[in-house]
């Protein structure tokens, strides 16, 4: 597999995302059942892996989503492959 072929860790949850998306096909709130999958996964493992303070780390996180979106927007876009931009 060439290097550009090659997706980060931000891009295969984004690609899974859709996956689970489509798997919902026309149902009520597809997006958000989907979503809310990706996120009980993630809270579990940050339980089970994060030590001690990983709920920190969760509320940070969801305060700069609520308070500084674009901040928030460019942490996502630095995590990203070829396209992503330096800060």
């Amino acid at each position: 597999m060439a290097d550009s072929d090659r997706k980060t860790p931000l891009e295969k949850v984004e690609a899974l995302y859709e996956e689970l998306v489509d798997w919902y096909e026309e149902g009520s709130d597809r997006e958000i059942r989907a979503a809310s999958k990706l996120l009980m996964i993630g809270l579990l493992k940050l339980k089970a892996h994060g030590g001690f303070g990983w709920q920190g780390l969760v509320e940070d996180y969801v305060l700069m989503l609520k308070q500084d979106p674009e901040r928030y927007a460019r942490i996502l876009e630095a995590n990203r492959g070829d396209g992503k931009k330096v800060f």
